[in-house]
């Protein structure tokens, strides 16, 4: 069964379980500091990412599963986003969700957008870099207190910044 397949199916069996808060982009846009946007041509995000990341971050791609060194990744510090340094999360909302991609049940303040993502056929949220709009990852209302949320993102898409 291809892994497109039993998703969707997976999905629409249990869609209770991956409802997501609606408060997510009301809760995001509170505080007017709004990093300023970036935009690159196609041919300039090319030259700047490695063809995995340009996948993931300007394709809306998906890495593998347990395939992210930032799975393990244990010390304190900030992730940002691998197309232009924003700061998206901090090390200490980082937590094992056990989906095999780096999750976080909350963000720094104004680092992401969101938007309505049907590619499954079910609603999800796609959450993306508010600098560079890079494709992140994708956030459900299945994670830890004291959000409730799990911002599933792909590894590729973020540089671990260690704390000094």
């Amino acid at each position: 069964m291809k892994r497109r397949t039993f998703l969707t199916f997976a999905f629409s069996a249990f869609p209770l379980t991956f409802a997501v808060d609606q408060t997510i982009s009301a809760n995001q846009t509170k505080s007017t500091n709004k990093p300023e946007k970036i935009t690159l041509s196609d041919k300039e995000w090319k030259k700047k990412l490695t063809p995995q990341q340009y996948h993931i971050l300007r394709q809306e791609g998906t890495e593998k599963p347990f395939s992210s060194p930032l799975n393990n990744e244990k010390r304190k510090g900030i992730y940002a986003c691998a197309g232009c340094n924003l700061p998206l999360f901090n090390s200490s909302t980082k937590y094992n969700s056990g989906t095999g991609w780096p999750s976080f049940y909350d963000s720094i303040e104004n680092s992401l957008g969101t938007k309505r993502d049907l590619k499954l056929f079910i609603p999800r949220t796609e959450y993306h870099c508010a600098r560079c709009g890079g494709h992140q990852g994708h956030v459900f209302g299945d994670g830890p207190n004291p959000t409730g949320k799990r911002y599933c993102n792909n590894g590729l898409a973020l540089k671990f910044i260690p704390q000094a």
